[in-house]
């Protein structure tokens, strides 16, 4: 188990590389990143520099979260910052995996597109796994 962590904590970590490079203006993969709308070929937001840069922030945090507590703190069963930042990260990501029911998550309407397509085999199920595995941390 402790090699699916090591796992899920460098491919938080390289997430959030690419969300750096994005902010930055890389454009290689933004294209399947972004929702589209529906009847369109717009994406359905376009996210600041300074939101991309937090979303690197936070996905460099979620990781070194999960790097402590999964492998530092292992056998530390008292609640702490660490237990805490673990069980947000599991909500959270168990959100994203879930959606918002139009276009992100495994209940969206909104089909139409190849982000929809990576969304629905890609990036909800590794969603799920990361939640899973915060959760296994925890437990």
């Amino acid at each position: 188990m402790i090699s699916l962590l090591l796992l899920v904590v460098c491919v938080l970590f390289l997430i959030s590389i690419i969300h750096v490079y994005w902010a930055f203006g890389g454009r290689w993969g933004a294209m399947v990143a972004l929702p589209i709308k529906k009847g369109s070929q717009e994406p359905a937001f376009v996210p600041r520099k300074i939101g991309t840069l937090l979303v690197a922030f936070l996905l460099v945090v979620a990781a070194s979260l999960l790097l402590i507590k999964g492998i530092y703190l292992r056998n530390v069963q008292e609640f702490n910052f660490f237990t805490l930042g673990c069980t947000v990260c599991a909500v959270v990501f168990l959100i994203r995996a879930i959606g918002d029911f139009k276009y992100v998550g495994f209940f969206k309407k909104i089909k139409h597109s190849q982000f929809a397509r990576n969304d629905t085999w890609l990036y909800s199920p590794l969603c799920l796994l990361i939640s899973l595995v915060y959760l296994f941390v925890l437990f």
